[in-house]
């Protein structure tokens, strides 16, 4: 898969589908999550409806740059967010969501593309949010799905997707690819696949196994803070999915996001969690070609 320098230091891997010639739209993916998190079936099948389709591993993940240099330790940052040590917890974190946005506006102009429509699924629904709201020149019309707007009093997880969520996987494969069932909290419970989780978790493991990168991530969603007062004021067509069986952000989360940006069209899905079930992708490449149409 070929990688660009979006920025000093910062390379990006990325894949496309479709015709270029077509409108193009980049899929941002979420926290700890590599771009295969966008299967390739729907990338296609969306591809297939007339997009041009980009999806692209966030920085500290998959094969785009490491922070090596910049290790956190996830007890004292943890502990200093609870403390309200908001100087030593900023710190620790080397970038925050604007540059995770920064990083997909950069690859967007590496491929000679000056405007496009943006969909991102939970982190990666903040960070296209944050593209909006940082370039809405940029932005043909902006799809958050799964996502919330970073006020602490909504989207919160479940205890129990919580747990799952920061304990940490099995470094080896077997234990690893195992463990991915326990995501199974926040899937649809209609459509949730163990089989589904499983494969993708040796996917992944096989092509870039990097936890270090997950401490990092999650700082930066955490010292991002709000995005309430900038959306309020935010003027790109905005579409705002959520499924009512996610547990890892509550649908409170997408219905906050689509109260606060005027004019967001809200889509509440039955019997989608925090998953995107190959079951659901006819109505999701619906919803979406008909956003960017």
């Amino acid at each position: 898969m070929p990688s660009v320098v979006v920025s000093a230091g910062v390379s990006i891997t990325y894949e496309s589908f479709g015709d270029p010639g077509d409108p193009p739209v980049l899929l941002v993916m979420g926290f700890g999550a590599q771009m295969l998190s966008w299967h390739e079936d729907f990338c296609r099948a969306l591809a297939g409806r007339g997009r041009y389709v980009i999806r692209y591993d966030n920085r500290d993940c998959g094969l785009s740059t490491k922070f090596d240099e910049h290790p956190v330790d996830m007890g004292k940052f943890i502990a200093a967010v609870s403390s309200g040590d908001i100087p030593t917890a900023l710190a620790m974190v080397p970038y925050r969501l604007g540059d995770m946005a920064d990083d997909g506006l950069g690859l967007l102009t590496a491929l000679g593309i000056e405007r496009a429509h943006v969909v991102g699924t939970s982190m990666g629904g903040m960070i296209a949010q944050t593209m909006a709201l940082a370039s809405p020149e940029r932005v043909l019309t902006l799809t958050s799905m799964m996502s919330s707007t970073g006020e602490s009093e909504y989207g919160q997880s479940s205890p129990e997707a919580r747990a799952v969520l920061f304990t940490p996987k099995p470094a080896d494969r077997e234990g690893y690819v195992a463990a991915a069932e326990k995501e199974l909290v926040w899937a649809s419970r209609r459509y949730g696949d163990a089989s589904a989780l499983r494969e993708l978790a040796a996917a992944s493991y096989d092509r870039s196994y990097y936890p270090a990168g997950i401490g990092r991530q999650l700082g930066a969603m955490i010292l991002s803070g709000s995005r309430a007062d900038h959306l309020r004021a935010l003027r790109v067509p905005t579409l705002v999915i959520h499924g009512l069986d996610d547990t890892l952000i509550d649908p409170s989360g997408g219905k906050r996001t689509a109260e606060l940006v005027p004019g967001a069209e809200l889509l509440l899905i039955p019997d989608m969690g925090h998953d995107r079930p190959r079951e659901l992708w006819p109505q999701l490449i619906d919803a979406v070609v008909s956003h960017t149409g």
